[in-house]
């Protein structure tokens, strides 16, 4: 009994003494910056110049070491079709847009896989335009990132989606179906002859788009992203 008393009491002794030692630390702290301040304060003409001027390159390295901190650059590798893998350098800004981009791409019925009696194929082209559109807004509302030798940026690799993905299919069917829909306004979609030819390459894009969505999740940090496109498109 003697003994489990003695155990319990321990911890609380070394609890209190850290706290008591804490606090004696804060007062000494707190002690020695009202003596410094009030010394300042005594300080007229150059010297107080001297003294400010100090502080405030004090102040202002310890600000640029922190933002240095924070906007640190990290090494990331991406894989995507046509691409094969690329080594990207991304700072905080990088990341924020990575981010916008994969909310964009996961969000959006243009990466889930149509079946072949599923779905419209105008659907899924609207959402393929309101992507190309969006992604080109968020780009063109972002810094321009630092480009790094030997190394790609999150604007190169959202504008190979653009440019290597949605613009070939967009300005390939696009007018297509268009043609079909103008010539049959009431006629079902299912009756267009190239019906079963767009969706097999419709559903090729968005295996490559939702390859992109993963990307830019890898450059924003995103973590167990695939789960979230599956959650999001649900």
């Amino acid at each position: 009994m003697t003994n489990l008393t003695t155990n319990s009491t321990t911890p609380m002794r070394r609890l209190l003494r850290g706290r008591t030692t804490r606090l004696l630390t804060a007062m000494v702290i707190g002690a020695l910056t009202g003596v410094v301040v009030f010394a300042i304060t005594q300080v007229t003409g150059r010297n107080l110049f001297i003294i400010t001027g100090a502080i405030a390159g004090a102040v202002a390295v310890t600000v640029l070491q922190l933002y240095g901190r924070s906007a640190r650059l990290a090494e990331v590798k991406v894989t995507v079709p046509q691409i094969s893998e690329f080594t990207f350098v991304v700072d905080n800004d990088a990341r924020q847009v990575a981010w916008h981009l994969f909310v964009e791409t996961a969000t959006r019925v243009s990466t889930q896989p149509l079946a072949s009696d599923e779905g419209l194929i105008r659907e899924a082209m609207n959402s393929l335009y309101s992507l190309f559109a969006t992604t080109r807004d968020i780009l063109k509302g972002s810094r321009p990132s630092v480009a790094v030798a030997g190394n790609q940026t999150v604007e190169s690799l959202a504008l190979a989606m653009l440019n290597q993905e949605l613009r070939p299919f967009l300005s390939t069917w696009h007018p297509r179906l268009r043609g079909f829909e103008t010539a049959h306004p009431d006629g079902p979609e299912s009756a267009w002859p190239d019906n079963a030819t767009c969706r097999a390459e419709l559903r090729r894009v968005q295996r490559h788009i939702h390859a992109y969505a993963l990307g830019f999740a890898r450059l924003a940090g995103v973590h167990d992203a695939d789960t979230l496109i599956s959650r999001s498109l649900s």
